[in-house]
């Protein structure tokens, strides 16, 4: 299973990010959303997960957190990762799905997949405008941040 992740848009949706997400069989935002249209637009590329952005005071229908399973494969899913007031090892969670920070970034720790993929709205300072790509088959979760040619 292919799962596109992108956070932070801002209202901006770019053509670069449509492209390198179609194709996926389910995509995740992980807040930051700006405007609902950029929802709307996801949806007609595949089933959606999303979560309420610090931004996002509009959202009030939307979660702050949510737990999703991908190919038996547990994620929880957070704006901020600052704001994670558990251990996901031990709750038996396999990933945690985070934005906020513009930064992005793949990392394990005890068995765990962090996965934040970055900002694909307006660049923010010289970070890198991007998302992730997900691969979840059977035991294996491998993660790779795309970085947007803009």
């Amino acid at each position: 299973m292919k799962i596109g992740i992108i956070s932070d848009t801002h209202s901006l949706l770019r053509t670069e990010a449509i492209a390198a997400l179609t194709g996926c069989d389910a995509i995740v935002h992980a807040g930051d959303i700006g405007e609902p249209g950029v929802l709307d637009e996801l949806r007609a590329l595949a089933p959606l997960t999303v979560i309420r952005g610090n931004i996002d005071k509009w959202a009030l229908d939307l979660p702050d957190t949510v737990s999703v399973e991908f190919e038996g494969r547990r994620f929880y899913i957070l704006h901020d990762l600052k704001a994670l007031d558990f251990d996901p090892h031990e709750a038996g969670y396999h990933g945690v799905i985070s934005g906020h920070s513009h930064m992005p970034k793949i990392a394990r720790r005890d068995g765990v997949l962090y996965l934040n993929p970055g900002s694909a709205g307006p660049r923010r300072f010289k970070l890198p405008v991007a998302l992730a790509r997900m691969r979840v088959t059977g035991q294996r979760i491998v993660a790779e941040i795309v970085k947007l040619p803009i």
